[in-house]
């Protein structure tokens, strides 16, 4: 049981023939053609690009959609734990015509300072809704990592949502709850416990009909002033921009995170 399994069955689209994620692609260009045309995002004659927990690559491949329209050379990495769903980065690269020279590392990403070099990428993302996978403690790493690995006047991106007051708040937090629903089958989580310690919640994936138990994953409910708490630690400057500014449908808040701290003793930090 991994988590590889567990997303095949949640459906999230994320293959590049599928099209509903061709719609959410052209959406997530939108945002950062926005997010270039106000400054928010510097463009140079070349750029370095390094794509977290990247899956097949469309948010990367879609930010260098968006500074190919501009005439920007870019070097984009993609870096995931899944393998199979990097390969398909080429993909992206091809159907959309995007100039970009493309790799992919297998790679945790709360251990980047072991798998690049300091300073060398302009902009980091970390885009699709990921912190829940994460623990404080690997958010500190995190954010540690990307400082390292960005240059002195570097940007990280995030695409986040407030679960705190959409779930807690607004849904309530469920017990049993239904995931995906297709014609062939169901998917539902129950709630098996709380790590109080690391402020996980630990649910049980099962498939219907037959129960047939897919994966048990821990869940962090992040707020959004959480993470920019933190992040506020490792970078000079931060900035919110609400799915209600950007006015991207199908696109969550935007996290903005500048200038990182350089004169951090950062070595103390990315091995937790």
């Amino acid at each position: 049981m991994n988590l590889e399994k567990l997303y095949e069955f949640l459906h999230w689209p994320m293959h590049p023939d599928d099209e509903a994620t061709k719609i959410r692609f052209e959406r997530i260009v939108r945002v950062f053609d926005r997010l270039i045309e106000e400054r928010i995002i510097e463009s140079k004659e070349k750029i370095t690009i390094l794509d977290l927990a990247a899956g097949t690559g469309i948010a990367g491949a879609a930010l260098t959609k968006a500074f190919s329209n501009k005439g920007v050379k870019v070097e984009l990495t993609a870096v995931d734990l899944r393998e199979k769903d990097l390969h398909l980065i080429d993909e992206w690269i091809k159907s959309y015509s995007v100039n970009a020279e493309a790799n992919i590392v297998v790679a945790d990403i709360r251990e980047l300072h072991r798998y690049f070099e300091e300073a060398h990428y302009d902009i980091v993302i970390l885009w699709g809704l990921t912190m829940p996978h994460f623990d404080p403690f690997d958010t500190v790493r995190i954010f540690a990592n990307v400082s390292y690995v960005l240059k002195e006047d570097g940007i990280f991106l995030m695409e986040e949502s407030d679960r705190v007051f959409g779930i807690l708040y607004n849904t309530g937090y469920k017990d049993f709850l239904i995931e995906t629903k297709t014609e062939d089958y169901t998917l539902v989580s129950i709630h098996e416990g709380y790590n109080l310690k690391r402020g996980m919640f630990k649910r049980t994936y099962y498939k219907l009909p037959g129960f047939e138990k897919i994966a048990e994953e821990e869940h962090r409910l992040w707020d959004i002033a959480g993470i920019l708490g933190i992040g506020g630690i490792f970078f000079k400057d931060f900035k919110l921009i609400t799915k209600g500014q950007h006015e991207v449908l199908g696109v969550a808040d935007v996290l903005v995170f500048k200038n990182p701290r350089k004169n951090m003793p950062l070595n103390e930090f990315v091995e937790g």
